[in-house]
């Protein structure tokens, strides 16, 4: 079960609840992030709608994104509310349900591994990985992305390390972005073409690369050139290709080759 480090929410907070019983006035939910809490969902607060029937709108068993609108913490009584859901925050509350149940997995296969518990798992790596990045999935794709240094940052002991790494990269993987363009280069000289090899190679040597971003230079029909970037970082990517342009642009002009560049949807 996916869960929150609190016992109880806060006003205002987005939560998920599975419908547990209707009345015709109201109807009692369990809040799935918070141990099944109960929450009380009043009928003024199902729909902006006229409500004839609150079972048009909610059903026994159903999963619904709900806003807190008050908590009693003395006594332990929450209210929540359908209507002051838009569809934004409740797509947005969903995928985050998605992205931590996703995350609740990976914690619980690992823990299982080295002889842990669930409950051990979010102590010594869940709740490191929220401070540090916010969520616990981020944090995992963040290791999926730099591998341990990003693990060893948010202060996760050694003997999870190696096993967190290892699940992980079985089920997250990181997205590639992909820009690229055509570089035109001519020029009426005996040694044109080595000139124009030595104006797209030499800047090549010159970027600052690491292992997620690769770069890839290819004719595709003189006087025409394409120039791809791959990364897992669009701004890593953009980067890239810009020092490279002006490099090319720059020797260029120093051997008297005419250039343009042109980018291209990739």
């Amino acid at each position: 079960m996916v869960r929150k480090r609190t016992p109880l929410p806060r006003v205002g907070e987005l939560v998920i609840g599975t419908v547990k019983k209707v009345f015709d006035y109201g109807a009692y939910l369990t809040l799935n992030e918070y141990n099944d809490t109960e929450a009380y969902l009043p009928w003024s607060e199902v729909s902006s709608k006229w409500v004839r029937d609150i079972r048009d709108f909610v059903r026994e068993g159903q999963r619904v994104v709900v806003k807190v609108i008050r908590v009693d913490r003395r006594k332990g009584h929450i209210d929540v509310s359908l209507k002051r859901v838009n569809p934004s925050e409740q797509k947005r509350k969903l995928l985050e349900w998605k992205r931590a149940q996703r995350a609740e997995k990976i914690l619980e296969v690992v823990a299982r591994k080295i002889g842990k518990s669930l409950d051990d798992a979010y102590n010594e790596v869940g709740w490191k990985l929220e401070d540090y990045y916010g969520e616990i999935y981020a944090g995992l794709e963040e290791a999926s992305y730099r591998g341990a240094d990003a693990l060893k940052e948010a202060g996760v002991s050694v003997e999870w390390i190696e096993p967190l790494l290892e699940e992980v990269r079985k089920h997250i993987k990181i997205k590639k972005v992909k820009i690229q363009g055509v570089i035109y280069l001519l020029t009426l000289a005996p040694d044109g073409v080595e000139r124009i090899r030595k104006v797209l190679a030499e800047p090549l040597s010159n970027l600052e690369l690491d292992g997620d971003t690769k770069i890839k230079v290819y004719t595709i029909g003189a006087p025409k050139y394409r120039v791809e970037v791959t990364s897992t970082d669009y701004k890593k990517a953009e980067r890239v290709l810009q020092s490279y342009i002006k490099q090319v642009e720059k020797l260029s002009k120093s051997m008297n080759l005419e250039f343009s560049f042109e980018r291209e949807k990739a």
